[in-house]
């Protein structure tokens, strides 16, 4: 047993044995740190944006104008308070095609689904930061692999209606 493990790294919610760079829909959560109120507020069951909110959406929209090589498919998204949900589709390519049965690993990441969140992360912080300092991620984020139409349709659902539901999210 591994006296270390989970001491200095947390544990990861990675699939173990998918590789990240596959075609395939992902769904993702990411977080503000404390789950602070960055990006706006919802007023009347409207989402209202904040201008760091802004930058969020502006930065999502750019993923897939700057990354035509992996073949990506924008699903439905919304940026809420403290949070971003999206689906994301990575689609075939170069990249994800020429050997299938790569497990996933830790290391350096490119052209996969952590590489894209990187990507949103840095552009977001980058330009949040000029309005204000104090803005953080969390470290981590969670994303589920969509398997079929039946999880997709449930996800997009809850997704379109994340800012409708929002006195009854516990986190709140």
């Amino acid at each position: 047993m591994d006296k270390y493990k989970g001491k200095y790294r947390n544990e990861s919610a990675r699939h173990p044995t998918w590789d990240y760079a596959n075609a395939g829909l992902y769904f993702i959560t990411i977080c503000t740190r404390d789950r602070k109120h960055f990006f706006g507020e919802i007023n009347l069951g409207k989402m209202e944006l904040s201008d760091i909110g802004k930058i969020a959406k502006q930065e999502w929209l750019k993923t897939f104008e700057m990354r035509p090589d992996m073949n990506l498919w924008m699903g439905e998204f919304v940026v809420m308070p403290d949070h971003f949900h999206a689906v994301i589709g990575i689609g075939k390519n170069e990249f994800n095609t020429q050997n299938t049965s790569r497990p996933n690993k830790f290391g350096p990441q490119s052209k996969n689904l952590a590489s894209i969140i990187r990507g949103f992360k840095i552009g977001v912080t980058t330009n949040a930061r000029k309005t204000n300092p104090d803005f953080a991620w969390q470290s981590l984020y969670h994303d589920r692999i969509i398997r079929n139409e039946k999880s997709h349709l449930a996800i997009s659902n809850y997704i379109e209606n994340n800012v409708r539901n929002w006195k009854k999210d516990k986190l709140n």
